[in-house]
């Protein structure tokens, strides 16, 4: 074989060997349906914001994006799906904030949320409420963990379940304002709220869309929203930070990611569309109905920020003694 020969070989499998574990990009993506997983039934919000930002995408990008749910085992069937799917761009994942809480609650999750993922934009933030029963005897957030810490261990909380981001809030809460509640775990929101608004359990936390019309009704008060600052829902509600507990933060959090090496220019791409989509009115507005507030930002911050909350719930199960099972 000639020098020139050997050379140009050489070059081709180097250039082979460089493209294993990476899919091409297609110049002319996409040229197919791309499919929207979303590891939740169809209603929740998970399945709001996806089925909001396959809209925009299909107009935007000349191409056909569709929601395809696939509920099940705390979202780890769709999610791990995903991972599992081919990087080439048209199978995406609308994660919820449970992307970051599963690790820390079950122990068989088939799929790493950093390694499996590549992260394309942050899509929406949605904050929770810190909400008590009127027959309580506490009128904002400070009160109420001077109550606490006069009798630890008295109160009980609900939450919409283990593992779930009402739940790991209030234990957020507990650990960061060193106060002792008792948890009380439901299957879902609804059953949560319930509870409390029977005035058999004291104290919960829910989502601003879920307790908006029960805090202007007065069936329910409330004390802080979890967020950094004030939601537009809810301008009268202080954040936590703000309230009694300096540093507080603990959004819902939806966002879209792809397998694991898919092409830089396809997630690049994407991540344009998707912050074209969340500056328009349309697209902020039909999110605020359901309570989001439209987000955004490049991959790398949502990277980073998948990382930092892993991190932050681990540290908030060991201070719980939350095991995982």
């Amino acid at each position: 074989m000639g020098r020139i020969a050997g050379r140009m070989l050489a070059l081709s499998v180097a250039c082979c060997v460089g493209l294993i574990g990476q899919a091409q990009a297609d110049p002319n993506y996409p040229n197919r349906p791309v499919r929207i997983v979303v590891p939740s039934s169809p209603g929740g919000g998970t399945d709001i914001v996806a089925r909001v930002l396959a809209e925009h995408l299909g107009r935007a990008m000349n191409g056909q994006f569709f929601v395809e749910n696939k509920p099940g085992a705390g979202q780890s069937i769709g999610t791990e799906m995903v991972a599992r799917s081919a990087n080439d761009g048209y199978t995406l994942l609308m994660a919820a904030s449970t992307l970051a809480l599963n690790p820390v609650i079950y122990k068989n999750i088939r799929y790493d949320a950093v390694k499996d993922f590549a992260p394309i934009s942050l899509m929406a933030l949605i904050p929770n409420v810190l909400m008590v029963h009127p027959s309580l005897p506490a009128n904002s957030l400070k009160e109420l963990i001077a109550l606490a810490k006069q009798k630890p261990g008295e109160f009980t909380y609900a939450s919409a379940g283990l593992g779930t981001a009402p739940h790991m809030g209030v234990e957020l809460l507990k650990h960061m304002a060193g106060i002792e509640l008792r948890h009380i775990p439901f299957r879902g929101s609804g059953p949560a709220v319930t509870e409390v608004l029977s005035g058999r359990v004291p104290i919960t936390l829910a989502s601003t869309i879920q307790a908006k019309p029960l805090i202007e009704g007065g069936q329910l008060r409330a004390l802080a929203v979890t967020g950094s600052k004030r939601a537009a829902g809810l301008p009268n509600v202080p954040p936590m930070a703000e309230a009694g507990v300096p540093g507080y933060e603990a959004l819902q959090w939806y966002g879209l990611l792809a397998p694991a090496g898919t092409p830089p220019d396809i997630v690049s791409r994407l991540n344009k569309e998707v912050n074209a989509a969340l500056q328009q009115r349309e697209v902020r507005e039909r999110l605020a109905n359901d309570g989001a507030e439209a987000a955004g930002g490049t991959a790398a911050a949502f990277a980073k920020l998948i990382q930092d909350e892993l991190v932050k719930w681990a540290e908030v199960a060991r201070a719980a003694n939350i095991k995982a099972e």
